[in-house]
């Protein structure tokens, strides 16, 4: 990955992926041709979340890393609700079909579970991370102080 990363941008393209697999889901796709490729993806977008996370929790200087904490928090939850759903009754990829998918799947959610954990606990209530001033009362004194 890039020294500089961009998360917003990054969060964005992976939430598209997961709207274009979740409408994947409500079609009738043949499995020959779009199981496989569904399920690379699904490990695709984990291993992005994963190096996502793991930047985003190593970068205390970011200005705006409540904001991405609190974004990164909601694409897990979609990617989780659509880990679910792939694996429910209505997919077109039944797992009682495909029973070797729910080993590729069930990691999937696990990783997806302790990430989003792990974000929740550092990023904390999104009503405290706006509540807090960005300047500490201290720091907005010596700021207003003359030379």
């Amino acid at each position: 990955m890039n020294k500089h990363v961009n998360f917003e941008d990054n969060l964005f393209i992976l939430n598209v992926r997961i709207r274009m697999i979740h409408d994947l889901l409500r079609l009738d796709p043949d499995s020959g041709l779009f199981l496989e490729k569904t399920v690379a993806d699904l490990e695709f977008i984990n291993a992005a979340l994963e190096s996502l996370t793991k930047n985003l929790m190593g970068n205390t200087m970011l200005l705006d890393r409540e904001l991405e904490f609190d974004n990164l928090s909601d694409i897990e939850w979609r990617y989780s609700q659509l880990l679910t759903e792939f694996m429910g009754d209505s997919s077109p990829f039944p797992v009682e079909q495909f029973p070797e998918i729910r080993d590729r799947i069930l990691p999937l959610r696990n990783n997806s579970a302790v990430r989003k954990k792990a974000v929740d606990e550092i990023a904390g209530p999104a009503e405290l991370a706006q509540a807090e001033p960005v300047v500490s009362s201290l720091e907005l004194s010596k700021l207003l102080q003359k030379s």
